[in-house]
């Protein structure tokens, strides 16, 4: 069901990923605003950030965490923003640190004491919080949606309803422009709505059809037709001269008018069980099924069903991951659940080398999505290590950085040459400093 939306729009990826740089007293900082970076890609502009450190060189400052927890930092200004849930407490909050030195400087929280189901794994508030230096805007599944000022006064709420699902949720909200988008889902009810910012009234809705899922092809044995879910979090690209919104939804990759809701075209060919976010280069965006799932490669720009005419190529039964990969100089670079990194020809997909990426830690599994910066890719693994390679397509491990073995299912952040580890256990300030942790 599409709703129609009142929409004053202005488009601020590349803009927020080249000119979101602020003055804080006495640095100059670049901001990390949501799950993947300026545009969602995984990429950042910096390059000069560091290669080496442990759990106690080049570290400016850790800072112990209330709970274990899988969302990924987002940093604005001297301010780093982190979602939390607290068990034992029935609490989910946004907490809000200084960069500086890691002091809590708010923290607001929400009581949600129904039964909300999730993964062993997957705690609750493993979605990102996103900011446009304005507001920061986080999503906590059941117990609604939130919008704080940067201050921690309350902007408004959403009560988005119930999600129903056996793993829980963690796609991540999306700012561009004037509106917030969000994923409500998976499980009955999921849906696609986007927001106005400012008021959180609801421009647009789309309701995630159900589908005819086929043969199964998740990896998992037991009956048909299998689990059905997408933990996608929606990319928006320039295609054919417009901005398109992608989604990656059980079976099918989706592109959707961002202004309006309108889906502009979908292309079939993944499975049913969907981990990744879309990724996109040279006008080919690529969607990933989850476990022993099918990859697809699609032309962006197109109408309606474009299956037959812009799909470049599909492959089943892959490899992938959990996390999300990044593209770079025509290669997708992606990392599987097992801690297996490929590297693929964007147009062919064609693997050019497949290599196991290890730190130093016992668990080289990975949730994490990749980060690349320059012609280097950074990796969390589960044991908080992170794998740096060179995004290239002959294979060259340049180092492996371990902060203790502490668990970690978050993504790596990138703020001012500074990089935010998020473990289960700590908050982590990675900077070229030499000096010893500091721990609050």
């Amino acid at each position: 069901m599409i709703r129609p939306m009142r929409f004053h729009y202005r488009s601020v990826l590349w803009a927020c990923a080249l000119a979101s740089l602020i003055l804080s007293p006495g640095q100059l900082y670049a901001n990390w605003p949501a799950w993947r970076g300026p545009d969602g890609s995984g990429v950042t502009p910096e390059k000069n950030i560091p290669t080496r450190w442990s759990a106690t060189e080049n570290v400016r400052w850790k800072i112990p965490l209330p709970d274990r927890g899988n969302s990924t930092p987002v940093i604005w200004g001297d301010k780093v923003f982190v979602t939390q849930a607290v068990e034992k407490d029935h609490t989910r909050s946004l907490m809000c640190f200084s960069r500086r030195d890691g002091k809590l400087l708010w923290q607001k929280s929400v009581t949600y004491t129904a039964k909300e189901e999730s993964h062993k794994d997957n705690p609750h508030c493993s979605a990102s919080p996103v900011t446009d230096g304005e507001r920061v805007i986080v999503s906590h599944a059941s117990a609604g949606t939130f919008c704080y000022d940067l201050d921690g006064k309350e902007l408004w709420k959403r009560d988005l309803g119930r999600q129903e699902f056996e793993w829980g949720s963690g796609s991540s909200p999306v700012l561009h422009g004037d509106t917030c988008f969000i994923y409500h889902g998976p499980g009955k009810g999921a849906h696609l709505i986007a927001l106005d910012k400012k008021s959180g009234e609801t421009f647009w809705k789309y309701d995630e059809p159900e589908i005819d899922v086929g043969k199964r092809t998740d990896g998992f044995r037991g009956q048909e037709p299998g689990i059905i879910c997408t933990y996608s979090t929606p990319v928006i690209v320039k295609a054919a001269g417009r901005d398109e919104l992608l989604m990656s939804f059980p079976r099918y990759l989706r592109a959707f008018d961002p202004k309006t809701g309108k889906e502009l075209w979908h292309c079939d060919g993944l499975n049913p069980l969907v981990y990744t976010s879309p990724i996109h280069s040279d006008g080919i965006a690529v969607a990933m099924g989850g476990f022993f799932g099918d990859t697809i490669a699609v032309k962006t720009g197109g109408s309606g069903d474009v299956t037959g005419t812009h799909r470049v190529w599909r492959t089943e039964r892959a490899k992938t991951g959990i996390g999300s990969g990044v593209v770079h100089d025509g290669h997708i670079y992606i990392v599987n659940a097992s801690g297996i990194a490929d590297c693929i020809e964007l147009k062919t997909g064609k693997i050019i080398w497949t290599e196991r990426v290890k730190g130093d830690g016992p668990k080289s599994d990975t949730w994490s999505s990749m980060v690349l910066s320059g012609d280097r890719l950074y990796i969390l693994n589960q044991s908080g290590d992170c794998v740096v390679l060179n995004a290239s397509p002959k294979f060259e491990l340049i180092g492996a950085n371990s902060v203790g073995n502490e668990m970690c299912n978050a993504s790596l952040a990138v703020s001012g040459g500074d990089l935010f580890i998020r473990t289960h256990k700590h908050l982590w300030c990675i900077a070229e400093t030499k000096k010893t942790a500091s721990v609050r």
